[in-house]
């Protein structure tokens, strides 16, 4: 349902003379406003209002209240959070290198015998420390039994050939 028709309407010729109308009313002696408000000052109130207000200020603590007394120790825990944080961070991954000390000897042994690492005699003699050598290794190297058994049945293939009975 549409309504075509404007429900507000001004008399005719309202705003032509509307401003003159307004000014007679403001200007006419009767006013709107009651003659008699219902508040007063009392007599000489401010001329004694300075003296009594310096008065108050000099005797009486001014009361502060502070908008965030938690403040400074939000900061401490900030800044001890901080420290806290950059310390494990820093410490969290790191490892202790490893030396050669913490390899064991029998690792070592396993690399050399599981990779070819086509080393000559010669390169191998240039690595090791002559220094540290004494005559005494050399000469009194004794052999176990169990090394010497797994050497042979590792290496050779026919004990026929080792004419171990000492016959032949």
């Amino acid at each position: 349902m549409k309504i075509d028709k404007n429900s507000f309407n001004t008399p005719e010729g309202y705003f032509d003379s509307f401003t003159d109308k307004l000014m007679n009313k403001l200007s006419a002696e009767e006013t709107i406003a009651p003659k008699n408000e219902g508040f007063k000052v009392p007599e000489g109130y401010f001329d004694s209002l300075n003296k009594k207000i310096a008065l108050k200020l000099a005797t009486e603590e001014p009361k502060v209240i502070q908008l965030n007394p938690f403040k400074k120790y939000y900061y401490i825990a900030a800044s001890i959070a901080a420290v806290l944080l950059l310390y494990f961070g820093l410490n969290f991954n790191s490892k202790p290198a490893i030396t050669f000390d913490d390899i064991a000897s029998s690792d070592i042994e396993n690399y050399f015998d599981e990779n070819d690492v086509d080393l000559s005699s010669f390169e191998i003699a240039e690595v090791i420390p002559v220094d540290e050598l004494e005559i005494n290794d050399i000469i009194n190297n004794h052999l176990n039994d169990e090394n010497v058994v797994d050497y042979l049945n590792n290496s050779i293939d026919d004990f026929e050939e080792l004419n171990l009975d000492g016959n032949d």
